[in-house]
């Protein structure tokens, strides 16, 4: 499959100087075989197969392991759609990235995958495949597939355990957070980064700061600079005066794999290629001493997440080296407060940070900034059919809506809007936007930016976003 360039995760490779590799899978195959190993010898176009070892010649692989499974449970993994010479299935990767490995699961496969819950050995799992599917399958074909899911580090088992704990170890004690979107969808060099972002910025119609003091907060996206790099531009410069002033910046970004966390906080720096964003660790160690100590329970997360980098590179670029301290925060799924009619206000945690920031921002010069997208719509995204230019326009009007309900600063009624349809727009910044509008209360809105982006080739699938100053109320009477 072109374009699966992979590397084995490093505990399972240690010695092992393979280069980046794609990996093939065929999960019917009828031999009887029983471990695997990948061979070292990579084909001219880069690819390693996954080889199946007899048993009786086992002994001569040495770092083959023979898979031992109790109860199997499939971690949470990302998921792609995609045709593989022909044949429907989806490319499973790690959102961690703990491990670098991809592998293409055939469609016909796809219903084993959601029956590993953690509730089924190999015997219950291939019962109830062949129940569901009234397909049959082996159990050396079940116990292939579960290998080269164990190996890859994709179950939540004793082997992702060790490999998960020497990550995190390794991501607290690093010198700071090392950034993933420089090299990628922006220059690495600090000079080249600079005038990369000024392009955007001298391209501003009518910029004109607003005054530092009057400005608590701002709506900044987080997709990428290529696509967003206007909308970023025009509520980085209306700020840019009240970076220069700010002591503290808080950065709430969605946690894209956030599923089953509110709140993630990191001690950790975040490194640009300016140098380092101190994190406030004093900051940090209020709220979690007033959220709990669960705030720190997916914290490897901040390693992959880009949504709080993508602020603060923009940060980072307008301090123009001049002190600052930042608070990152991973803001995770709101999807059960609306699978439960609730509201995120009824939430203790998220209550309690927002006290606390409340309470350090009437302290100290602070900007709460809210690193979110908006609607992310079309086939990419799961819909079935994709946008022509009459969606488009209505998906501008819906957009328009929600805006005007941020733009009044009204934190439970944007919850409400999103909620009465069921997130169908797929609103992926709406938890920091919520909390930041908890968090300033009291404050109005400046819009200073709306665009669609493309999310595919064809434009039928779009990802919407805005850019947004906020003042206080009081302020903006005044001025």
């Amino acid at each position: 499959m072109k374009g699966l360039d992979n590397r084995k995760h490093s505990e399972s490779a240690k010695g092992d100087n393979r280069s980046s590799t794609r990996w093939q899978f065929d999960p019917f195959t009828t031999q009887t075989y029983r471990r695997f190993y990948v061979d070292k010898e990579a084909s001219e176009s880069g690819t390693i197969l996954l080889r199946f070892i007899p048993s009786q010649h086992q002994r001569e692989i040495s770092n083959s392991h023979l898979l031992l499974i109790v109860q199997v449970k499939l971690r949470e993994v990302k998921t792609e759609p995609t045709v593989h010479q022909g044949q429907q299935g989806i490319v499973i990767s790690d959102p961690l990235g703990i491990s670098q490995a991809t592998l293409f699961i055939p469609r016909p496969l796809l219903p084993l995958l959601a029956l590993m819950d953690g509730t089924r050995d190999i015997g219950t799992l291939r019962t109830g495949f062949e129940l569901r599917t009234g397909t049959p399958l082996s159990t050396l074909s079940l116990e292939r597939l579960l290998s080269a899911l164990d190996e890859a580090l994709f179950l939540d088992n004793h082997r992702f355990a060790q490999a998960y704990a020497s990550a995190i170890d390794e991501f607290r004690f690093a010198a700071s957070r090392s950034p993933t979107l420089t090299g990628r969808s922006c220059p690495a060099d600090a000079q080249e980064l600079s005038t990369f972002l000024q392009q955007f910025l001298d391209q501003v119609e009518n910029a004109a700061p607003h005054p530092a003091a009057e400005i608590q907060g701002l709506i900044s996206p987080h997709i990428d600079f290529p696509r967003g790099g206007p909308t970023y531009a025009g509520v980085w410069a209306n700020a840019a005066a009240a970076v220069k002033e700010a002591e503290l910046v808080v950065i709430l970004g969605t946690d894209h794999t956030g599923v089953d966390s509110r709140i993630t906080l990191t001690r950790q720096n975040y490194q640009t290629p300016w140098g380092t964003i101190p994190t406030a660790r004093d900051v940090v160690d209020e709220v979690a001493r007033e959220v709990g100590g669960d705030v720190f329970r997916h914290e490897l997360h901040h390693r992959s997440e880009h949504s709080v980098e993508a602020a603060a590179i923009w940060l980072h670029y307008l301090l123009g080296g001049k002190p600052c301290y930042m608070l990152p925060v991973l803001c995770g799924s709101f999807q059960p407060f609306i699978n439960h009619g609730e509201s995120p206000s009824q939430d203790a945690p998220i209550s309690a940070m927002v006290q606390v920031l409340r309470n350090i921002a009437a302290r100290r010069r602070t900007i709460v900034v809210a690193a979110a997208d908006l609607a992310h719509v079309g086939p990419v995204f799961g819909d079935r059919l994709p946008l022509d230019a009459v969606a488009r326009a209505r998906l501008a009007d819906q957009d328009r809506r929600l805006i005007d309900i941020i733009t009044r600063g009204e934190a439970e009624d944007f919850f409400a809007e999103i909620n009465g349809e069921g997130d169908r727009r797929r609103i992926c910044g709406m938890p920091p936007i919520y909390l930041a509008l908890r968090i300033l209360s009291g404050v109005e809105g400046f819009p200073t930016g709306y665009a669609q982006c493309p999310a595919s080739q064809d434009g039928g699938s779009l990802v919407s976003i805005c850019g947004m100053i906020y003042h206080s109320q009081r302020s903006r009477g005044n001025s």
